[in-house]
C-alpha cells in the first residue's frame, strides 16, 4: 500500500512513464486541459509599487496577492473596468 492519496495510484504505480510525452506536447490533451481551467505557472515582471499594492490588499483581506492579481487580470480580460468595480462596490456597500 502506498501513502499516495490518489485512488488510481496503485493501478498505475508499476508502469514506466519515462518516455511519456508531456500534456503540452499532445494537442488534444493540452486543449482539454486548457478548457478545464486550471492555472499556469509563469514568470512576469511587475512594477514594485503595483506589487506592493496587491500585497498590502491581500494582507488586509487575509488572502493571497497572487489570487488578487489573477482576479484583476480576469476582470480586465472580460472588459471589466475600474469604474465597473467601483460602481459595484458602492452598490454593495449601500445595501448593507
Amino acid at each position: 500500500m502506498s501513502n499516495n492519496s490518489d485512488p488510481m495510484f496503485e493501478q498505475y504505480a508499476d508502469m514506466d512513464f519515462t518516455d511519456a510525452k508531456p500534456v503540452a506536447k499532445v494537442p488534444a490533451l493540452a486543449r482539454l486541459q486548457a478548457e478545464r481551467g486550471g492555472k499556469s505557472r509563469i514568470t512576469i515582471r511587475i512594477d514594485n509599487a503595483t506589487l506592493a499594492v496587491f500585497k498590502a490588499r491581500a494582507e488586509m483581506a487575509g488572502g493571497n496577492y497572487q489570487t488578487l492579481m489573477n482576479e484583476a487580470l480576469a476582470q480586465a480580460a472580460q472588459g471589466v473596468t475600474l469604474a465597473d468595480v467601483v460602481r459595484e462596490t458602492i452598490r454593495q456597500e449601500l445595501r448593507h
